[in-house]
């Protein structure tokens, strides 16, 4: 892949995770939505340095200098991550004439991420079964998913027309 066309793919990942963080402040605002608490997902990603992938109750495990920074690098690092994996997938082609299913499938199909990785490993159980309500958890990770796969389609569509 060239330097270049990883470049844009990059963008196309950090887009649709902006348009992610708008669509949650919105809601946060609009329905009192709480948005991912990135300073958690820090700690968690913090306790692996010391080969702790799990953590039963994350609130209570001791914080981790700059948690809160490791959460927000972590989460524009996966959507980065996804949109290079777009181009892996479906090529360069794919940036030069996108469609939205491609970024819905990798959007979608990578629900098993934070149903099985991060929400276990962070102590919420599989697909947040330890939740208050997990079926509303699961929801809204399906809803910001489907957002962000939208925000990387958007996102390459700008960059068609104006790169």
């Amino acid at each position: 892949m060239p330097f270049d066309t990883a470049v844009q793919a990059m963008m196309v990942g950090i887009g649709g995770t902006v348009v992610l963080d708008l669509y949650a402040k919105i809601a946060q605002l609009a329905i009192g939505m709480p948005a991912t608490n990135w300073r958690m997902v820090g700690r968690w990603i913090g306790h692996m340095t010391d080969s702790e992938f799990v953590q039963p109750k994350l609130a209570e495990a001791r914080a981790v200098r700059g948690e809160h920074v490791i959460g927000w690098i972590f989460h524009y690092a996966v959507g980065t991550g996804y949109g290079l994996l777009i181009l892996a997938i479906w090529g360069s082609d794919w940036l030069e004439n996108p469609d939205i299913a491609a970024p819905l499938v990798v959007s979608l199909a990578l629900l098993v991420l934070p149903y099985f990785v991060m929400m276990s490993g962070m102590g919420l159980g599989i697909a947040g079964s330890r939740t208050l309500r997990p079926n509303l958890t699961r929801l809204k990770s399906l809803i910001g998913h489907t957002v962000f796969g939208l925000g990387m389609y958007f996102s390459a569509v700008v960059l068609v027309r104006f790169a």
